[in-house]
């Protein structure tokens, strides 16, 4: 093999180990109906399983945040597989909640460690020839990982047996080999001769946040219908729907993510100043067609919606992202950058905690409808703040 050969068999080696830890985190999505129905939990108690997930991202990026530049890309993707080994484990022994707890939030930690890790791994060890396209197989291995999940947990709980165990037993052979191509990845960064291991802090400086503000809401309504679907989607198809397939569960979440990324590598075909109005005005619709779906009870009308909201959320995360990055301070970018993904998971915790609490007290339907809603209106505040800050600076 050639050295460029290689170079570029390592590039996409660590893309691939990129898709299978985030892969990890959503390999439970599909199975939830089966803990409820096996180990007695209420929906309050699913999406707290699910929420604990942002504990986990939220922690390692604050603490480890700027650690792959200080020790090296490598020993943090080491340890990024080792939580996302850890978590499967935890899944495994299963049996309870305190198990799939601890499951959750280490599988959080890989993933905070992986997003901004791997990100600018895949990117710094693309071939020249690859180099154009780097940062787009980051965020296709990113979201593709995340929808993968899913869609295959649920076909082999769906048609092959062990279905609670099945994919952790296959997701820890892949972690192995995702290993193998870490220990034989070069190493990118140009680590400091006295490394500091600092906790990342989390701020805004006055002057991005007028940007900041409308970015962080339309980020935060996107992020919360992706935890809708990957937290409540299986309790909307077995209850509401009628239909308890779990890799069909599986699909229409797959189909979510894949529109996520359409909508993130879309956007750069608009124009700058419309990308996040854009964003938000597809996420409006999309929720819009959920709650339709939730009241008519039509599996057509979720996907449309699945699809729709996925390409306004990809599109308002990478214009939003984008904005807040341009206009921060150099020396404060991953400062900026750690506070608004701090904001994203977030959303993916509290609102959908807030889901479950409805649900267990008034009913899946009406915490559905009402879900929507509150996402519909918090885009619209975040594309009515940018249309007045636009006539504010013309």
């Amino acid at each position: 093999m050639t050295e460029t050969h290689r170079s570029a068999a390592l590039f996409f080696a660590v893309a691939l180990t990129f898709v299978v830890t985030m892969m990890g985190t959503t390999l439970p999505t599909p199975l939830y109906p089966i803990y409820q129905e096996q180990l007695g939990f209420s929906q309050l108690v699913i999406t707290v399983i699910f929420a604990a997930y942002a504990v986990g991202v939220i922690g390692a990026l604050i603490v480890t945040g700027s650690w792959s530049d200080q020790i090296g890309r490598r020993p943090m993707l080491a340890a990024g597989l080792l939580f996302s080994a850890a978590s499967a484990c935890a899944f495994l022994w299963g049996g309870g909640l305190a198990p799939l707890l601890i499951g959750r939030v280490l599988s959080g930690i890989s993933a905070g460690i992986f997003t901004g890790t791997a990100t600018v791994a895949v990117v710094e060890l693309a071939p020249a020839a690859w180099a154009g396209s780097a940062t787009l197989i980051a965020t296709a291995a990113n979201m593709g990982g995340l929808g993968l999940g899913p869609l295959f947990a649920g076909v082999l709980s769906q048609y092959l047996p062990a279905p609670l165990t099945l994919c952790f037993i296959v997701d820890l052979a892949l972690i192995a080999l995702a290993g193998m191509a870490v220990v034989l990845a070069p190493e990118t960064a140009r680590r400091p001769a006295r490394p500091r291991l600092r906790i990342q802090s989390l701020q805004v400086p006055p002057e991005v946040r007028g940007v900041f503000v409308p970015a962080a809401i339309a980020g935060f309504a996107g992020f919360a219908v992706l935890g809708l679907f990957t937290a409540i989607a299986p309790a909307f198809m077995g209850q509401i729907l009628n239909y308890s397939n779990h890799a069909l569960t599986g699909a229409v979440v797959f189909l979510l993510f894949v529109a996520s990324t359409v909508g993130q590598i879309g956007q750069a075909r608009l124009p700058e100043r419309w990308r996040l109005p854009v964003g938000c005005v597809g996420l409006i619709a999309g929720i819009a067609l959920v709650a339709l779906a939730i009241i008519a009870s039509s599996l057509g009308l979720l996907v449309g919606g699945a699809l729709v909201a996925g390409v306004g959320q990809g599109v308002a995360f990478r214009a939003g992202m984008g904005a807040v990055t341009a206009a921060s301070p150099t020396e404060r970018r991953g400062e900026v950058a750690s506070t608004f993904f701090v904001v994203l998971y977030i959303a993916i915790s509290i609102p959908v905690v807030g889901i479950g609490v409805v649900a267990d007290t008034i009913g899946l339907r009406v915490a559905g409808i009402g879900f929507s809603i509150a996402v519909a209106v918090l885009a619209a505040v975040a594309l009515a703040s940018l249309l007045t800050r636009r006539r504010a600076v013309a």
